[in-house]
């Protein structure tokens, strides 16, 4: 099976946290867990301008929803994101998709 890194361009992420509840629902997860937890920074003045930026952060538990993925869906935060924010990736074609993006990427392999 092929290898896969989430990518998730958090300057769109709305902070909404259906990512957290869709990985809650998908897998089973207690309420004192995570699969994927959206941490908020901010609001925060910095050079005139008030910053506030959610950022998702997949967790140990987080296993790009094999299951899905074998079965040809996305993982269940990547199909739930409102912000469509949340993309799934594979390995061999992750430099080229970071270079298309900005610089508030982050990368998660498991």
């Amino acid at each position: 099976m092929k290898e896969f890194a989430l990518l998730i361009d958090y300057k769109y992420c709305t902070g909404c946290h259906v990512c957290e509840v869709s990985c809650r629902k998908e897998h089973d997860i207690p309420l004192d867990e995570w699969g994927i937890k959206l941490n908020e920074l901010g609001p925060a003045k910095m050079q005139g301008r008030w910053l506030w930026d959610y950022v998702p952060i997949p967790s140990d538990l987080c296993d790009l929803c094999e299951e899905r993925v074998a079965e040809g869906k996305k993982p269940a935060c990547v199909h739930h994101c409102l912000a469509q924010c949340m993309e799934l990736v594979p390995v061999e074609e992750l430099s080229a998709a970071l270079a298309n993006r900005g610089s508030k990427v982050t990368c998660f392999i498991p």
